[in-house]
C-alpha cells in the first residue's frame, strides 16, 4: 500500500470512533482516492512488436564525495538514474537507484549523438563517485588547451567499484539491448562541455567483460602501418568521427571543436595521448573502430583505405 493511502486511511480513522470502524467505512475512507477510468484494461493480447525506448548509456563521475553527490542528484536540477559510491572497506557493493528507468533522468543536458540530440529522453545516466582531475576547473581548462602542458593526474576507478559496475551495466545492457558502440562517456555526447569520466576511466577492461567497444589490435595495427605512409587529410579524419557518431562537420581546421571532439575520442579510446591532435595512432583507432561496428559507414569515407582492406 503507498504511504499517501496509507496516511489516507489513518486520518479518516481518526474521525469516528473506534466502534464505527467497519469494513464498510475502511471502504469508503480509502476509495476516496480512487475513481472509475471509465474503461477496462485488457493485458490479454501483448503485441511482439516492440523494443526498449533506450538507446544509450551515458557514463559520469560525480567529481564530489557520496554525501555531496546525493545531495546534488537528489536535488532540484540534475539526476541521474543509478549512483555508484566507492565500495566501503568491508566490501558491500551498494548500487543506488535515483531514478526508475521507465522516467527520464537529468543527466545528459546539450548533448547530440549520431545525428541525435537531446539525449536525456533514449538513454540511462549512471553517475560514479570519483574525484576526477587533481586541478581546479580553471587551471584544468587551461592545461587541457596547452598541447606542451603536462597532462594532469586523474583519480583512479577502485577495483571493486568497476566490478560493481560490470554487473550494473550488463544488467541493464541487456535489459535494453544496448548496441557497444552507444555505451558513452559524457564527453562523447557533449565534448566541448565535458570531459567524464575521463582518461583514467577502464573502458578497456569493460569491453574485456563483454560491454561497450574497443578497437581490435590487429586493425589498429593495420591501419597504422598504412597511415604512416599516407595519413587522412584532417576533413577526412572529422568525417570519420561524423560517422563514428560525434556532431563534427568536416572544415578541414583544427578550431576548438574539433580539438574537443578528437580529446573526448581520445580519452575513451587512446588515453595515453588526450591533448586533442590529430595523429596516426588516433586515426588507426578510429578507422579499426569503424571497421568494426560501421563497416557501412567506413565505405563511405573518401579515403585510402577502403572496405577490401579492413582485413590484413
Amino acid at each position: 500500500m503507498g504511504l499517501q493511502r496509507l496516511s489516507g486511511l489513518l486520518r479518516c480513522a481518526l474521525l469516528v470512533p473506534t466502534v464505527l470502524l467497519s469494513t464498510a467505512l475502511l471502504t469508503a475512507c480509502s476509495g476516496s482516492g480512487t475513481s472509475d477510468p471509465g474503461y477496462r484494461l485488457d493485458h490479454d493480447y501483448p503485441a511482439r512488436a516492440h523494443d526498449s525506448r533506450v538507446q544509450q548509456l551515458i557514463l559520469h563521475y560525480t567529481d564530489e564525495n557520496e554525501p555531496n553527490s546525493l545531495a546534488i542528484l537528489t536535488g532540484p536540477r540534475v539526476s541521474s538514474h543509478y549512483l555508484l559510491p566507492v565500495p566501503s572497506p568491508r566490501g558491500e557493493r551498494r548500487v543506488y537507484r535515483l531514478v526508475d528507468e521507465s522516467r527520464r533522468a537529468w543527466h545528459a543536458g546539450a548533448s547530440r549523438w549520431r545525428g541525435q540530440s537531446g539525449l536525456n529522453a533514449t538513454s540511462i545516466g549512471i553517475e560514479i563517485v570519483n574525484d576526477g582531475p587533481e586541478l581546479d576547473a580553471a587551471t584544468l581548462s587551461r592545461r587541457l588547451a596547452d598541447k606542451d602542458a603536462e597532462p594532469p593526474r586523474w583519480a583512479p576507478y577502485p577495483d571493486a567499484q568497476v566490478e560493481t559496475l560490470i554487473a550494473l551495466l550488463r544488467d541493464v545492457v541487456e535489459r535494453h539491448d544496448i548496441a557497444p558502440e552507444n555505451i558513452l562517456g559524457h564527453a562523447d555526447i557533449a565534448p566541448e562541455r565535458k570531459i567524464d569520466p575521463g582518461p583514467a576511466f577502464p573502458w578497456q577492461r569493460l569491453h574485456e567483460a563483454g560491454i561497450g567497444a574497443w578497437p581490435d589490435a590487429d586493425k589498429v595495427a593495420h591501419y597504422r602501418r598504412r597511415f604512416a605512409e599516407r595519413p587522412p587529410d584532417l576533413a577526412t579524419l572529422q568525417a570519420a568521427l561524423a560517422e563514428w557518431g560525434y556532431a563534427l562537420a568536416p572544415s578541414g581546421r583544427l578550431d576548438e571543436r574539433t580539438r574537443a571532439v578528437l580529446r573526448a575520442f581520445q580519452m575513451h579510446f587512446r588515453p595515453a595521448d588526450y591533448r586533442g591532435l590529430p595523429d596516426v595512432e588516433s586515426a588507426a583507432r578510429l578507422w579499426a573502430l569503424l571497421a568494426t561496428y560501421r563497416p557501412v559507414a567506413l565505405e563511405r569515407l573518401d579515403t585510402p583505405t577502403r572496405m577490401n582492406d579492413v582485413n590484413p
